[in-house]
C-alpha cells in the first residue's frame, strides 16, 4: 500500500467519523428542542390551571364582599361620609373652583348627621339600567329646568376648566329618571334633593347615574320614580377648552405691542352645544333663569363677561369670582361667558321713553379697540330703532358686542353679549372696503333684531327655526334702513338673499321651511339657505300683501303675547288673521303653502287678447324630469301666489290672487300696453316667464330706456330668463339678448345679476371650444362700463362704490385687456413698496388677479409672508383668496397643506381657504383629490356634524360637469355613506353636477348659434 493511498483512506475515515458525528449532533438537538417543546406545554398548562384556580378563587371573594356589602351598609355610609367630607375639602382648596358659591343644606355640614346614603354618586355605564328604552333625543316633557346657579373657571394656561351647577326642576308627573345634557364633560359629582312644601331640602336615593352618548345625557336614575315636585340637582364637572371653536372654548390672539400670544376663554353654544360647557336641559323650550359665575385670572387686564350686568367680585386664591346679576328666562343656547383681556367703546343708547336708557358697549382685544367706533355708532341707532319699531323695551340693563380671534359662525345673538367673528364687527377705513364695511352693519342688524326674535320670544322647537333666522334676515335691512338711508340697502335683498335661495329650492335637494328634526346633526342641518333667506323671503312677500302697518302691528302684537316664552309658527300667524282689516285674507292658509311645502311656482304670462293676459302657475324646477324621491305635497305643489303687475302704460302696481285650487286667472290691461311685466321688485317668492314675443318686447324697451322700470325690476328680468333657459324653460337668446340694456347700465344690482350669471355660462362652458368666443363677448359687454370707471374711491359714493368693485371683477374675469392692464400695474407697485396698499375697494380685485396674471413662485412666497404678519382679519381675507389665485399646480398643493395648520390658517377659515383655491380651475381638481383622500381627517377634526363640512363638497364640485365626475362623487359618497350634517348637501352637490352635465347637453348648441349672429 502506498503512502498516497494510506493517507487517502486515512482522509476517507475522518470524514466518515465527522459525518457520524455531525449526524448525532442533530439527533441530540433534535431530541433537545423536542424536549423543550414537551417542558413548555407542560408549564403552559401549569400556568393555566393555576389562573384558573385563582380566577375560581376571586369569583368567592367577590361573593362575599358583595354579600358582606349587604350586610354592612352602614360602614359603608360611614366610609362614604368620610371620602365625601375629603372630596369637598379637596375641591376646596383648589382656588380653580368657587366650591363655596354652592349653597350647600345642612345635609353637608361636616358631621353630615342626615345623610341617608352616600352623595358621591358612582357613574356607572347604564349598560344594565331599565330606563334605557325609554330615552330619546328629545328630553321628556315631565321635567322643567326653573333656575340654573352656574360656576365655571377656566384654566387659560392649562386649557382646562371645572365647574358646578345647582338646577332647580319642576317634575309635573311620575318619572323614573333624569335626563339631562352633558358632552364631552367629565361629571364628578351629582347630588339629588326633593324640596318640601317648607323649603326643606331632603335627599333622594340615587340608583346610579351614567353618561349616555347616543342622546349625549347624562342619566340620573333614583331608586324609586319622582313624584311631582320641586328638586334640586347639584354637580360637579370639568371639560377642556382647546381643540374645539364651539361649547366652551379657549381662542389666541397675538399682541404685537407685547410680543406674546394671549388666550382668551369664550362660547359658542347654538344650536346643540350648551351641553358641552355645562350639564344641562339643553333645548331651547326648556327656559330657566340663570344666575352666573365666573372666575378669571387676577391680571387686572382680564375682565369676565355674560349675559346679565357684573353685581359684585371677590378674590379666591389667584383668581377673582366675578358674579352676575339673575338673568331673565332664556333658553340654554343663549347663554355666555367670556374671560378675556378686552378693551371697548361704549355709548348710551335713547329709548324715547320705552324702557330705561342703557348703556352699550363693543369690546375687542386691545390693538383692534379702534376699529370698533363704527359697530358701537351703527348699533346704536339700530337698536334704537328697534326698540320704536316693536314698541317693546330692550329686556336687559346692557348690551354688550365682543369682536372674537376664533369663532365659527359670523355671530351670535346670545343676550345681553353678542360674539362676533373679528370681519363682521371690526372696521378701518385704511383697510375695510365698501363691502367689508356693509358686512358690519348688516351682521350687527341681523343680530340685534335677535334680542326680540329668538331671544324674547323663542321656537318650541328647531321645527320652526325660521320664526328666529328669517325674521332677522327681513328685519336687518329695516334696521341698516333706519341706520344707514343712503345706501338703498332694500335694493339689495334680491341679490343677497332672495336671487341664491330661488336657485336651490328648485331642485330636489330642498326642503320645506318647517321641517321634522330631531338629531343634532339634523338640526345643525337646518341652519341653512333655506331657513334664513326663504324664511327672510316669504316674510317679505307677507309684509307685502298685508301692508307694512298691519304687519308691525301683528308682530308687535305677537313678542307682547309671547315674550320670554316659545312660539310656534302658527302663533305668528295667529296673530295676523286677528287683525280687523285684514278678516277678507286666510293669512295661515296662504302661508301654509309657502312654509309647509318647499319649492316655488313659476308663473306663465300669456297675451290672449289685445287687453287680456292668462297667469297660469306650475312648480319650478332646474331639471324637469320627474323625480321619483322628491316628497309628495298635500298642496299638489300649488300655492297661493299674491300677483302684482304693471305695463308700459302705467307705473301703477295691479294687485290679485292666483290661488292654489285655480287652474289659470285672466287679468286686464290697456288695450295698447306693449308689454306687461309681473312681480313688481320681485317681492313675490316666483319666477314669471313670458312668451318670447313679450320677451322680445321687454328687451326692446330696456334697450331704449332703463327707466322704465327700477333697478330691481331690470335685476329681476335678468335672474328669471338666465333661470328659466338654464331649465330648459327658454331658449338661450332671450337671456342673451336681454343682456344688450346693460350697455347704458349704470346701477350696480343689475350688474352684480349679470356678472353672476355670466360667469356661470362662462364656467360651464370652460371646456368647450366655445370657451374663447363667449370670453370675447362678455369682454366686450362689460367694455363701455369700465371706460366710465373712475379709479378715484370716494368713500361717500356709496352706491360707486358698489358697481366698480362689480365691474373690474367681471372685466378681470373675462379677460379684459385695460382692466387686467391697470390692476396688474397697481400690483406690482404694491409689491414694491407693500406699505403703499391699493385703496381698500380695489385690494381684492388688485391682489387676486394681479396674482393671477403675474404670479411665480418669488411673488406667492412674497404675498404669503405678508400675510402671515398680518394682523388685521379684512385684510387677511383678502390676502388668502389671493394666494389662491397662483396658476402653478405645486404651489396651490403647498397651500392646501398650509391651510392645515392652524399656526397659519385659523380654523374658522380653514373651509374658505379651500373653496378659494377649488375656485381656481387649476385647484379644482387638487383640492377634490385632496378631500377624498383626507376625508377621515376631515372628520376627525371638525366632526361629522359640522355643517360646514358637510358643505365643503357642493361649494368644490359645483362647475363639474361631466359623468366621470360625477361618478367619482358617487363612488366617494357610497365609500363614505356617512354623512351627518351634510346629508342634504350631498344632494345638492349630485343635483348640481347632474343639472351641469344637461345644460351643456340641453344649451351649448343655442349659445353657439347666438354667438354666431
Amino acid at each position: 500500500m502506498s503512502h498516497s493511498t494510506s493517507r487517502t483512506r486515512i482522509l476517507e475515515e475522518l470524514q466518515e467519523t465527522q459525518v457520524q458525528h455531525i449526524n448525532l449532533t442533530k439527533i441530540q438537538k433534535e431530541f433537545e428542542k423536542r424536549h423543550l417543546v414537551i417542558c413548555t406545554l407542560i408549564s403552559i398548562c401549569a400556568f393555566l390551571f393555576i389562573l384558573c384556580l385563582c380566577l375560581l378563587s376571586s369569583l368567592v371573594l367577590i361573593g362575599k364582599s358583595q354579600s358582606a356589602d349587604l350586610k354592612s351598609t352602614s360602614n359603608v355610609i360611614k366610609s362614604a361620609k368620610i371620602l365625601d367630607y375629603h372630596h369637598h375639602n379637596n375641591i376646596k382648596n383648589q382656588s380653580t373652583v368657587d366650591f363655596n358659591s354652592i349653597n350647600y343644606d345642612s345635609d353637608y355640614d361636616k358631621n353630615f348627621n342626615s345623610i341617608k346614603k352616600m352623595s358621591v354618586n358612582k357613574v356607572t355605564s347604564g349598560i344594565a339600567s331599565k330606563v334605557l328604552n325609554l330615552l330619546s333625543f328629545r328630553l321628556p316633557r315631565e321635567i322643567k329646568p326653573v333656575h340654573y346657579d352656574l360656576f365655571l373657571a377656566p384654566d387659560l394656561k392649562s386649557n382646562a376648566f371645572t365647574g358646578n351647577v345647582k338646577i332647580k326642576i319642576q317634575v309635573n308627573a311620575s318619572i323614573p329618571f333624569i335626563a339631562l345634557h352633558a358632552n364631552k364633560l367629565n361629571v364628578t359629582l351629582t347630588d339629588l334633593r326633593k324640596v318640601d312644601s317648607d323649603g326643606t331640602l331632603r335627599k333622594i336615593d340615587v340608583l346610579q347615574t351614567f353618561p349616555y352618548e347616543k342622546y349625549e345625557y347624562f342619566v340620573i336614575e333614583p331608586e324609586k320614580s319622582l313624584v311631582a315636585g320641586d328638586y334640586e340637582i347639584k354637580m360637579e364637572f370639568d371639560g377642556r377648552l382647546d381643540k374645539r371653536i364651539v361649547g366652551f372654548y379657549s381662542s389666541t390672539y397675538f399682541d404685537e405691542r407685547k410680543n406674546e400670544t394671549r388666550t382668551i376663554a369664550t362660547s359658542k353654544f347654538e344650536p346643540t352645544y350648551a351641553r358641552q360647557a355645562f350639564p344641562s336641559f339643553d333645548e331651547p323650550q326648556m327656559k330657566a333663569k340663570f344666575k352666573i359665575s365666573l372666575a378669571k385670572p387676577n391680571d387686572s387686564e382680564y375682565i369676565a363677561l355674560s349675559n346679565m350686568n357684573e353685581t359684585n367680585s371677590e378674590l379666591k386664591g389667584n383668581q377673582t369670582i366675578v358674579h352676575f346679576a339673575e338673568s331673565v328666562p332664556m333658553s340654554t343656547y343663549l347663554t355666555v361667558f367670556i374671560v378675556a383681556d378686552f378693551l371697548h367703546k361704549e355709548v348710551t343708547v335713547d329709548t324715547k321713553g320705552i324702557g330705561e336708557p342703557f348703556k352699550l358697549r363693543c369690546f375687542s382685544t386691545p390693538p383692534q379697540v379702534e376699529k370698533l367706533q363704527f359697530a358701537v355708532e351703527t348699533a346704536k341707532k339700530i337698536i334704537e330703532y328697534y326698540i320704536q319699531y316693536f314698541g317693546i323695551p330692550y329686556p336687559l340693563p346692557k348690551l354688550d358686542m365682543a369682536a372674537i380671534p376664533d369663532f365659527v359662525s359670523g355671530a351670535m345673538e346670545t343676550w345681553g353679549l353678542v360674539t362676533y367673528r373679528e370681519t363682521n364687527l371690526l372696521f378701518d377705513e385704511n383697510v375695510s372696503s365698501t363691502a367689508n364695511k356693509q358686512r358690519v352693519a348688516t351682521v350687527l342688524a341681523h343680530e340685534l333684531a335677535h334680542m326680540w326674535f329668538g331671544n324674547l320670544v323663542t321656537m318650541k322647537w328647531w321645527n320652526d327655526l325660521w320664526l328666529n333666522e328669517g325674521f332677522a334676515s327681513y328685519i336687518e335691512y329695516k334696521g341698516i334702513t333706519a341706520a344707514l338711508p343712503e345706501w338703498k340697502i332694500m335694493d339689495q335683498f334680491i341679490l343677497d338673499d332672495l336671487h341664491g335661495v330661488l336657485n336651490l329650492d328648485a331642485t330636489p335637494a330642498s326642503h320645506a321651511i318647517v321641517q321634522s328634526v330631531e338629531t343634532p346633526d339634523q338640526i345643525t342641518e337646518i341652519f341653512d339657505t333655506i331657513t334664513y333667506s326663504k324664511g327672510a323671503s316669504i316674510i317679505r312677500m307677507l309684509e307685502d300683501f298685508i301692508g307694512p302697518k298691519n304687519f308691525q302691528l301683528s308682530v308687535t302684537n305677537y313678542l307682547k303675547k309671547h315674550q320670554y316664552e316659545n312660539a310656534i309658527t302658527d302663533d305668528l300667524l295667529t296673530q295676523i288673521d286677528a287683525l280687523e282689516s285684514l278678516k277678507e285674507l286666510n293669512v295661515k292658509e296662504i302661508m301654509a303653502t309657502w312654509t309647509e311645502q318647499m319649492g316655488y311656482p313659476v308663473l306663465s304670462v300669456t297675451r290672449i287678447a289685445s287687453n287680456e293676459f292668462k297667469i297660469e302657475q306650475k312648480r319650478f324646477m332646474t331639471d324637469n324630469n320627474n323625480d321619483p324621491n322628491v316628497p309628495e305635497s298635500k298642496f299638489g305643489y300649488k300655492w297661493d301666489v299674491p300677483v302684482t303687475y304693471f305695463t308700459d302704460k302705467t307705473s301703477n302696481v295691479t294687485r290679485t290672487w292666483l290661488n292654489k285650487n285655480q287652474k289659470s286667472i285672466t287679468v286686464k290691461v290697456d288695450s295698447d300696453a306693449t308689454w306687461i311685466k309681473v312681480n313688481k321688485d320681485q317681492i313675490g317668492y316666483y319666477r314669471v316667464n313670458y312668451d318670447e314675443e313679450m320677451w322680445g318686447s321687454l328687451t326692446n324697451g330696456l334697450v331704449k330706456n332703463l327707466e322704465i322700470m327700477s333697478t330691481v325690476d331690470r335685476a329681476h328680468l335678468l335672474n328669471d330668463a338666465f333661470s328659466l333657459a338654464d331649465a330648459s324653460q327658454l331658449p338661450f337668446s332671450i337671456p342673451l339678448n336681454l343682456t344688450k340694456f346693460l350697455a347704458n347700465e349704470r346701477s350696480f344690482v343689475p350688474w352684480r345679476v349679470a356678472s353672476s350669471r355670466l360667469s356661470s355660462v362662462k364656467n360651464l362652458l370652460y371646456y368647450t371650444e366655445l370657451y374663447p368666443q363667449f370670453r370675447k363677448y362678455g369682454e366686450s359687454l362689460v367694455d363701455s362700463a369700465v371706460s366710465g370707471l373712475s379709479w378715484n374711491v370716494d368713500h361717500t359714493q356709496y352706491q360707486e362704490n358698489h358697481f366698480r368693485t362689480t365691474i373690474l371683477s367681471l372685466a378681470c374675469s373675462f379677460g379684459h385687456k385695460q382692466a387686467l392692464s391697470n390692476i396688474t400695474s397697481m400690483f406690482k407697485k404694491w409689491l414694491e413698496n407693500p406699505s403703499q396698499k391699493p385703496h381698500p375697494d380695489l385690494r381684492s380685485s388688485v391682489y387676486y388677479y394681479g396674482m393671477q396674471s403675474i404670479g411665480t413662485e418669488e411673488v406667492w412666497n412674497k404675498m404669503w409672508e405678508i400675510f402671515i404678519k398680518e394682523q388685521d382679519a379684512q385684510e387677511k381675507v383678502k390676502l388668502m383668496s389671493a394666494l389662491s389665485a397662483i396658476q402653478v399646480p405645486w404651489i396651490l398643493n403647498r397651500y392646501l397643506l398650509y391651510c392645515w395648520d392652524e399656526k397659519y390658517v385659523r380654523g374658522q377659515d380653514y373651509f374658505q381657504c379651500v373653496q378659494q383655491i377649488a375656485s381656481n380651475r387649476i385647484g379644482e381638481n387638487i383640492v377634490w383629490d385632496y378631500v377624498r383622500m383626507k376625508w377621515p381627517e376631515l372628520v376627525e377634526r371638525f366632526g361629522i356634524n359640522e355643517r360646514y363640512l358637510g358643505r365643503l363638497i357642493p361649494s368644490i364640485t359645483s362647475r363639474f360637469s361631466t359623468e366621470t365626475k360625477l361618478q367619482e362623487m358617487k363612488d366617494f359618497f357610497a365609500k363614505y355613506p356617512e354623512a351627518g350634517a351634510g346629508e342634504s348637501a350631498r344632494k345638492q352637490a349630485l343635483a348640481k353636477v347632474s343639472n351641469n352635465i344637461k345644460w351643456l347637453a340641453n344649451n351649448k348648441e343655442g349659445i353657439e348659434k347666438w354667438l354666431n349672429l
